[in-house]
């Protein structure tokens, strides 16, 4: 089976306790558009998916003891997903806090160049929110922060 034209090459999958909250959370809060529903013989959610820029998420229920929203592990994340913007990072986090939002980590510039801030969904998954503000060369980040960057050969 072949990956259908223009879609991205890794697609994260989340699990809430409650998949159709979590789909007008994310479009609401966080600028998702849907892109398709998939019901149960019930009415059920079982899977969705948004579009967000040229990425995509799926949402979906929690269907396994291995497939948990944070909501039912105590508000334990194995991952975050990270996400660049369009939009002032100001603008999209104070969007995002109006429409219930925790604010983590309110946006500020990073030595790496992107202005970035971190939030909860209601369910406890962290975003990352990023606007690239400067180009930065890893030498430079590397000289300031003490750091030694690999950056694999892109010629």
């Amino acid at each position: 089976m072949s990956q259908p034209p223009g879609s991205p090459s890794v697609v994260p999958a989340l699990f809430y306790k409650d998949p159709r909250a979590a789909l007008a959370f994310l479009q609401k809060a966080f600028g998702f558009e849907p892109d398709i529903m998939i019901e149960d013989e019930t009415g059920a959610l079982v899977h969705s998916q948004m579009s967000f820029g040229n990425g995509r998420v799926m949402v979906g229920m929690e269907w396994s003891e291995l497939h948990r929203s944070p909501a039912s592990l105590d508000g334990r994340n194995s991952q975050t997903t990270h996400l660049y913007l369009t939009e002032s990072v100001d603008t999209h986090c104070a969007r995002a806090e109006a429409a219930g939002a925790k604010i983590l980590v309110r946006p500020e510039t990073q030595f790496y160049g992107d202005r970035t801030y971190r939030a909860a969904d209601p369910e406890g998954h962290i975003w990352t929110f990023a606007e690239p503000i400067k180009v930065v060369a890893a030498a430079d980040w590397d000289k300031e922060m003490n750091f030694k960057t690999w950056e694999r050969d892109k010629g």
